[in-house]
């Protein structure tokens, strides 16, 4: 019987992209026989994960988890929206948000332990790509945690409880009331959900991003014919706008349609007794900014009916 080293457990999960747990296992079944081991990785349905990682997957879920006053959003892409209703894909999404509320960091949550299986996270999603028959991605994380206040979190159209497609969190440090703390973070975190404001104040908004809009803005205000230091008077107050459209604090409440969510915060700050500040805010959208491709919802279809 050949040893089963580090080295040949590698190997094997180079060969097939099974997880390390399984691997240690086919050749353990196989006395060592790397040959041997792919085929029980085969015929166990272990070594298809390598075949589909390439595919895309830009479908899945995005999940939350709070505790105390810290809170985790991650998603979990695969290749079409049927996976999402998948009680196995569900579950995972909701252990590894738990997970990332300790962790915290995507390379460390792949690393730790898969509650219940004896297999990392990184290989019960291995594991999941077999079973399932897709391709999966855990493609991004945040934590977000604050000393005193509260971390909130809301689901947009949540397919069962914490997970769907749009997901948010707020964190607001306060000392005031708690109840009403929290009941702002999840009001704004509504807000965040439907205005999807890219930066938290004017101060935060990345120079790149403003120089971009500020050319624009030139560009257009050139066609009006007025003088260089007119155009410029108008850039600049046309940038009031753009401040509107993409930072937080400036932005209208979503529930009224009329007061600037600075305004809204410092109000219930007073009604709670102590000043509240936005300490930070996370908003992930299923597969925003992943290249799908041309979709074919026949050959999804026919692809289900087959497996």
């Amino acid at each position: 019987m050949a040893e089963i080293t580090a080295a040949l457990v590698k190997e094997l999960r180079e060969k097939t992209g099974a997880g390390m747990m399984d691997c240690k296992r086919a050749l353990g079944e196989t006395g060592g026989d790397l040959e041997g081991a792919v085929d029980w990785l085969r015929k166990k349905g272990l070594a298809a994960a390598a075949k589909k990682a390439g595919r895309v997957a830009a479908e899945g879920l995005v999940g939350v988890a709070t505790r105390d006053r810290a809170g985790a959003v991650v998603e979990l892409n695969s290749e079409t929206d049927f996976v999402a209703r998948n009680e196995a894909f569900q579950h995972a999404v909701r252990e590894i948000a738990a997970i990332a509320l300790d962790k915290g960091e995507i390379e460390a949550v792949k690393a730790a332990p898969f509650p219940g299986t004896g297999r990392s996270v990184a290989e019960e999603l291995t594991h999941l790509v077999a079973t399932i028959g897709e391709n999966m991605n855990l493609r991004r994380l945040r934590r977000l945690e604050v000393a005193k206040g509260a971390v909130v979190s809301y689901v947009h159209g949540a397919l069962a409880a914490g997970l769907g497609k749009i997901g948010v969190l707020v964190a607001l440090e306060s000392a005031g009331e708690p109840g009403r703390v929290a009941a702002l973070g999840k009001q704004l975190a509504m807000h965040v959900a439907a205005a999807n404001p890219q930066f938290l104040d004017i101060a935060s908004v990345d120079q790149a991003s403003l120089d971009r809009e500020r050319d624009v803005l030139r560009e257009q205000a050139k066609a009006s014919g007025k003088p260089d230091a007119i155009i410029e008077k108008m850039v600049e107050g046309r940038l009031r706008k753009y401040y509107e459209e993409v930072v937080l604090l400036e932005q209208i409440f979503v529930i009224d349609q009329e007061t600037r969510i600075a305004k809204v915060i410092e109000a219930v700050g007073k009604e709670a007794g102590a000043p509240i500040r936005v300490a930070g805010f996370v908003r992930y959208a299923l597969g925003e900014g992943i290249d799908k491709g041309p979709t074919d919802f026949a050959a999804e279809v026919a692809a289900q009916l087959g497996r």
